[in-house]
């Protein structure tokens, strides 16, 4: 089985649609892992869960940032952004579905090889260990208490993750890291301001840049940073190629590193939100 691994939608889906069928068309038994964030700010998040989600086992999604998002304004836990285009999902007849489908998705996957997470992982962790601690939080979204469990993943601290922590904390962390992170200090103290290419602090690196960083063995797939658009190196693949702001919709080959882009119009301003 062909696998190919997509960039953020964010809404984006007559994009998300004609990028799919260009590799479905080159690879008809092709299954795609969408790296998160198939939801906000683009025009169309109803109708991008819905497709996503009719697709089954062709389209694996991760949790992004943003669909952690949906998941807390849909529960009154966090109140909308000005520039949130989520009332489509919120008013629909099948809502409650799409949110317990949207839940349950992981927040981390290892296929053919690669280990695909939304945005980045914590030098301390090898990928045995990143599966493991996405399984906790995990486990926290599809059980009972999901909603408790929402009203405690909000904030940037603990920032620096100790194999001692436990409870809310425990989960923060991996949520943060998981689906937030982009730089951090040698340490693994994340930095969950800076949003650019460079960081705005000194003392910090992108998170694969880290020296030591236990993953290095392992490429890494992920989406999350628009400015640092597409990148290929054998340890890592950066996916988010900033359909949103004017720019692409990504997918890559797993096996042999192939790239697909479709041409995206612009739905936000730069600097808007």
């Amino acid at each position: 089985m062909t696998l190919y691994a997509m960039g953020d939608i964010q809404g984006c889906r007559q994009k998300m649609s004609e990028l799919l069928d260009r590799v479905f068309s080159r690879h008809p038994d092709a299954r795609v892992i969408i790296v998160g964030d198939l939801v906000n700010r683009g025009p169309q998040s109803l109708a991008t869960l819905r497709e996503v989600r009719a697709l089954g086992d062709r389209a694996l999604a991760l949790l992004g940032n943003h669909d952690l998002h949906l998941l807390a304004v849909s529960q009154g836990i966090r109140p909308a952004h000005r520039t949130d285009t989520l009332d489509d999902i919120l008013g629909a007849p099948d809502r409650d579905e799409l949110i317990d489908w949207l839940r349950r998705r992981p927040l981390a996957l290892f296929e053919a090889g690669h280990l695909l997470v939304h945005a980045g992982v914590l030098p301390q962790w090898d990928a045995q260990q990143v599966m493991a601690l996405a399984a906790e939080v995990e486990e926290a979204l599809r059980g009972p208490d999901w909603v408790a469990f929402l009203r405690t993943m909000y904030g940037n601290e603990p920032a620096r993750w100790h194999d001692d922590l436990q409870g809310a904390d425990r989960l923060r962390c991996i949520i943060n890291a998981l689906t937030r992170i982009r730089f951090c200090s040698a340490d693994g103290t994340m930095d969950l301001r800076s949003k650019g290419a460079e960081p705005d602090q000194p003392g910090y690196l992108p998170w694969f840049e880290v020296p030591g960083r236990r993953t290095a063995g392992v490429p890494i797939v992920f989406g999350h940073w628009s400015t640092l658009g597409l990148m290929m190196r054998e340890d890592v693949i950066s996916l988010d190629t900033g359909c949103l702001w004017g720019g692409k919709l990504s997918a890559v080959c797993l096996q042999d590193r192939s790239v697909i882009q479709v041409d995206c119009p612009q739905y936000q301003q730069p600097g808007s939100i």
